[in-house]
């Protein structure tokens, strides 16, 4: 997101956006100042004490589906140091909150490249085949937590299920045929090209 230096502090160009599109100021955490980040680290300890243990997850929408169950039990308990449940608390919460900008901010990664001659792209250490027809030509890489897509000149040239383990390929079976009809030097249908140490 960004990283902290005595002056001036570097933030992300598109996180610095966001705080702007809603109206209010952002602000960098300090190392060893625990108050803000106390937020953050109560959270992760709650989810790996009461949630985590014992359970086992299928897939990143596994993850959420059993999150967003265990948040709907949890936040219908009486908590002692809100003296009311967090779910009563929701309606004034909300009615508290600017509204959302006119434009919303761009969420999910986004890359630009040219398509190399093996005809695939990688993200997080993955592997995704491309159409072999967008070989040589500027290639505009999206990807959100559930899916990663290619586009170019406007046409969807690759859509996967995003992988979450590392070091996997997944190749369309569409691109694989066409790739077995390019010319020896256009393509290499093999797949990938491995990188020192991975392959």
């Amino acid at each position: 997101m960004g990283r902290w230096r005595t002056a001036p502090t570097r933030t992300h160009c598109r996180l610095s956006g966001l705080p702007r599109g809603t109206g209010r100021q952002g602000g960098d955490l300090q190392t060893g100042r625990p108050g803000g980040k106390d937020i953050v680290e109560r959270l992760h300890d709650y989810l790996e004490r009461p949630f985590l243990p014992g359970r086992r997850f299928s897939s990143p929408a596994d993850f959420k589906a059993q999150l967003t169950g265990f948040f709907a039990r949890a936040n219908r308990r009486q908590m002692r140091v809100l003296s009311s449940a967090p779910a009563d608390r929701l309606a004034a919460d909300l009615a508290a909150m600017l509204p959302l900008p006119p434009v919303p901010p761009q969420v999910g990664w986004h890359h630009s490249t040219r398509l190399p001659r093996d005809h695939y792209i990688r993200l997080d250490a993955n592997d995704y085949s491309v159409h072999p027809s967008a070989i040589g030509r500027r290639t505009y890489i999206h990807a959100n937590l559930d899916r990663i897509w290619a586009t170019c000149e406007g046409a969807i040239v690759a859509d996967h299920e995003r992988l979450w383990a590392r070091h996997q390929t997944t190749t369309d079976y569409k691109h694989l045929v066409a790739a077995k009809r390019l010319p020896p030097r256009t393509g290499r249908p093999a797949g990938p090209t491995p990188r020192r140490g991975h392959r």
